[in-house]
């Protein structure tokens, strides 16, 4: 199946529009504008007022805040437009009506080619935006949909990644699930040969970073967790937070009769029925969503209304009373009920740094007493078991069919120097300059075969603010040797969004695995997932740098090809995308 795009010719149906975009306010967060700008503008290069790095402030209190910082990039080319088609098509269709568009399906030989190079290099995912399904269940933007899928086609892109979400899908009454934009949004997928990941999210969309938009749980279970805040994550301070189901009680049926990972179970089972004839072709993997954001991690840095500020250390989510009785137990069956009272209350709050706490100080820290030693080890397995509960069901479930089954796991990269690794700590990973916290988190992956989907693959170290021991390379690389010992496929995404050259080869060399002689030629990344689809990238010189980037991580690090080769081609498939282009605009004029 072949396809080209290129948005010049669709622009001239919309010539002169505005263009609302949800332009970055900062690098931290994706978020929404309601800048208009022209087709005209869109390759202009950035303000130079952009710093490369964010600044951090000491307050006398200990108490830290932080500019977010900006990773650098490099100043766009200039576009001649006569040689390079622009994408504005994509940027000019988010902010349009939601209104059906036609396009004719090319077929080669009636039947759909796989991807070109498809087993030699990385393939490439790209995310689709958060509200690609409304609330009504239809799809959002239908002719953005159309556009953009097309245009990541045309770029060599394997496929898509899109959040199912819970609180769309079964949000009225438990165990009715409308599927409605969903199954419109595969077909999209399909007919222009695109593969799918499908992130099964059970957590709220809001408050998190990049959350542009708010989805919250079911209303069913939200009712629930207002009658019994105790289902809800807890902070010593009595904080609730409601992103995502407290895992102290995933084997209790307070869910209207059921338990939460039950619940989990019969949406993945009703995933699967509904959509059996695209699993293994068109859906290929399923994400399993294991906390907020979609990852395996408690909710210890949240950003809603300004709780959490990077480079925070967080706080533990242990004080709800499911999570509570738990760690009572534990602490008797290890003949110290006193350990059994609490968690820590020494741990500091959500924006001190480690040295500001007794419990994450590098000398005398309770993390590294005996105590430390039992807490963390009861949080983290805690955290461990949740996941391998919800992976037995969705491997039970996906069994006999031949998608794969993935989980995220945070990067968590500030003060990844220090000692303790408070942030991690907080977030479930029990990760110390003393006690590898990843190599548990691949193992359990293993025995299910799942694939470890971890983030961050974009960031440099000396990017990020060195006071606070940022160390995001060296983070990705204690991931791949977990994964390479435990046998677990590694997969990656960035973290933040980036469209410039520099984040690009950053990803290609982590994504090659380089982990030294026993890493072998050819290992490397089983796919990689980029953030995000939206009207940035497909500005002019964003598009033509993503689809050379495309074409190098296919390519693969055994590649025979020289830069300048694959660079040329590039352009030419940025170029050969007028012919569907025109076609597409006559249809949407008609």
């Amino acid at each position: 199946m072949a396809f080209s795009l290129s948005s010049h010719q669709i622009a001239v149906a919309f010539s002169g529009a505005g263009i609302p975009t949800d332009m970055l306010s900062h690098g931290s967060a994706e978020t929404t504008s309601t800048t208009m700008i022209r087709a005209s503008a869109m390759g202009k290069p950035p303000s130079s007022s952009s710093s490369p790095r964010g600044r951090l402030v000491r307050s006398r209190q200990g108490m830290d805040s932080l500019s977010p910082p900006v990773s650098p990039c490099r100043l766009p080319s200039p576009i001649r437009v006569s040689t390079r088609p622009d994408l504005s098509v994509a940027c000019l269709a988010f902010g349009t009506a939601d209104t059906t568009m036609t396009i004719t399906e090319h077929v080669a030989g009636g039947s759909v080619k796989r991807s070109e190079g498809a087993g030699g290099g990385v393939p490439v995912y790209v995310m689709m935006p958060l509200d690609s399904v409304t609330m009504g269940n239809t799809v959002n933007r239908r002719k953005a949909m159309n556009a953009s899928l097309q245009a990541l086609k045309s770029a060599g892109v394997e496929g898509v990644m899109m959040d199912v979400w819970w609180g769309l899908v079964e949000r009225e009454r438990p165990g009715e699930y409308n599927w409605g934009g969903y199954a419109e949004l595969m077909e999209m997928a399909r007919k222009f040969g695109l593969k799918v990941q499908a992130v099964m999210s059970f957590h709220q969309c809001g408050g998190n970073v990049g959350d542009s938009v708010t989805i919250s749980l079911p209303k069913w279970v939200v009712g629930e967790m207002e009658k019994d805040q105790d289902l809800a994550y807890t902070d010593q301070w009595g904080r609730r937070n409601y992103e995502y189901v407290s895992l102290g009680c995933d084997t209790l049926p307070v869910l209207k009769g059921r338990t939460p990972v039950q619940c989990y179970s019969d949406f993945m089972r009703a995933f699967r029925d509904n959509f059996k004839h695209l699993l293994g072709d068109t859906i290929v993997e399923i994400q399993v969503g294991m906390g907020p954001a979609g990852e395996l991690r408690y909710p210890s840095y949240p950003e809603q209304n300004g709780t959490w500020k990077f480079p925070g250390i967080g706080a533990f989510q242990c004080f709800d009373k499911y999570m509570m009785s738990s760690l009572k137990a534990t602490a008797e069956s290890s003949g110290k009920p006193e350990w059994g009272h609490s968690g820590p209350t020494d741990a500091g709050h959500y924006n001190n740094w480690p040295e500001d706490t007794p419990f994450f100080r590098k000398e005398g820290g309770d993390w590294n007493s005996c105590y430390g030693e039992f807490f963390l080890n009861w949080y983290s397995q805690m955290l461990l078991d949740h996941g391998e509960r919800i992976l037995t069901a969705a491997k039970s479930i996906f069994d006999d069919t031949s998608v794969k089954i993935s989980v995220k796991v945070a990067g968590i990269h500030w003060h990844y120097g220090t000692r303790s690794h408070a942030p991690e700590l907080t977030a479930g990973y029990y990760n110390t300059r003393f006690h590898d916290g990843y190599l548990p988190i691949a193992h359990m992956l293993g025995r299910h075969g799942a694939v470890l989907n971890f983030t961050c693959i974009e960031m440099r170290d000396h990017e990020q603010p060195q006071d606070a021991l940022c160390a995001p390379e060296k983070l990705v690389k204690q991931v791949a040797m977990a994964t390479q010992q435990a046998q677990v496929p590694l997969a990656g995404e960035n973290a933040l969004p980036r469209y410039d050259e520099y984040a690009h080869e950053q990803i290609l060399q982590a994504s090659a695995l380089h982990l030294g002689r026993d890493s072998g030629d050819k290992q490397q990344m089983c796919a990689f997932t980029y953030l995000r689809m939206s009207p940035n990238l497909f500005q002019p010189d964003n598009w033509r740098k993503f689809v050379a980037f495309v074409k190098k991580m296919r390519e693969g690090k055994n590649a025979q090809k020289c830069r300048e080769q694959v660079e040329r081609e590039a352009e030419h498939s940025v170029r050969a995308t007028e012919p569907l282009v025109q076609e597409a605009a006559v249809a949407l004029m008609q």
